[in-house]
């Protein structure tokens, strides 16, 4: 049995400091990933879209791992893209307004007939409203850049001001959508604790 680290293959793109932001350049890259939008706290079609997201994505794990290939892999974390359709009224305060994509990387030997072969089986095992919505897709992110947020989602805002006044110094600007990266599991660790990677495309 072959054990692959993703997160450790592509390190420079899932690991970041929280000391000093930094210049990346993400390469296309396929998901899972479900287009939604309102409260994440509230909506539940963002609980059903996370569902449905891990839901497939360990299913693939378990047969790639069980299949010819003979790999074992850790599923990747939790992404979020956020935006608004007018983006200069994005604020914190009007999530019920907000966008969203949710995605879960996935790796390359994952194939869209195992997806759709894997997206049947879990359908005849569990309901799962979003699970028809989940798309596998290649993403493009290209330039961006990065620095980790530790602590509660509710106190990003220092550190996303921060990430911004980065790409400005680097003679960049914002372009694209605001990308999170939620490398804890929040269910268990304390919001305290918490570490997200905030992205940000720039050009």
């Amino acid at each position: 049995m072959n054990k692959i680290d993703y997160k450790k293959e592509l390190k420079h793109l899932y690991a970041a400091s929280a000391k000093e932001p930094a210049l990346i350049v993400v390469p296309t890259l396929r998901y899972l990933r479900i287009d939604g939008a309102g409260d994440p706290n509230t909506s539940s079609a963002y609980r059903e879209a996370v569902e449905a997201l891990f839901s497939l994505a360990y299913t693939i794990k378990f047969a790639i791992k069980k299949g010819e290939a003979a790999i074992d892999y850790g599923v990747m974390p939790l992404e979020g893209l956020w935006w608004m359709e007018d983006m200069t009224q994005f604020s914190v305060t009007r999530k019920d307004e907000w966008l969203w994509t949710l995605m879960i990387l996935q790796p390359p030997l994952v194939t869209e007939p195992l997806v759709e072969s894997c997206r049947a089986q879990l359908a005849r095992k569990k309901d799962l409203p979003a699970l028809s919505k989940v798309e596998f897709a290649a993403f493009a992110e290209g330039k961006a850049a990065q620095i980790l947020h530790i602590g509660p989602f509710t106190a990003e805002g220092p550190t996303i001001a921060r990430l911004h006044r980065f790409i400005e110094a680097q003679g960049l600007k914002l372009a694209g959508k605001h990308h999170e990266i939620y490398l804890s599991d929040i269910r268990r660790a304390a919001p305290d604790k918490w570490k997200t990677i905030i992205r940000q495309p720039a050009e």
